[in-house]
């Protein structure tokens, strides 16, 4: 039985680990007042967060300039999971304003923008297609 512990310890402090580059490059570091950083890349207004990288075309002002719109864009895009950080507090878009995600039979969760960038890291750590749409405050 020691032998067994003994050659199991060895194979474990043998393990090579890897970091996951195309994770890094779309990982969030760091979020703050007025940023949210990914990648190396600060960004201080509203974007999506996607597979294929940062669209900074989606900018909604602030939770009260979303309109139907900056759904539709979110509805376009295929993954397993839509988030939205919705700035430095939970607040829940109007129900009509989630149409386009309704039409298309996709769901979306919504939490405060600091919520939403660990828990699309998370997602995206388990290898999850996730889109992210960060207003940022």
């Amino acid at each position: 039985m020691e032998e067994d512990r003994r050659t199991m310890v060895e194979r474990t402090e043998r393990m090579k680990l890897q970091s996951d580059v195309r994770f890094a490059a779309r990982a969030i570091s760091s979020h703050g007042p007025g940023y949210v950083i990914v990648g190396g890349q600060r960004m201080t207004r509203s974007f999506l967060l996607n597979p294929e990288g940062i669209d900074d075309a989606w900018r909604p002002d602030s939770f009260d300039g979303l309109d139907a719109s900056h759904f539709a864009a979110l509805a376009a895009i295929p993954c397993d999971v839509t988030l939205l950080g919705t700035g430095a507090r939970q607040r829940f878009p109007a129900p009509a304003l989630l149409r386009p995600l309704i039409e298309a039979g996709r769901g979306i969760e919504i939490m405060d923008t600091p919520a939403a960038c660990r828990t699309y890291n998370v997602l995206v750590a388990e290898g999850r297609t996730v889109v992210a749409a960060l207003i940022v405050e």
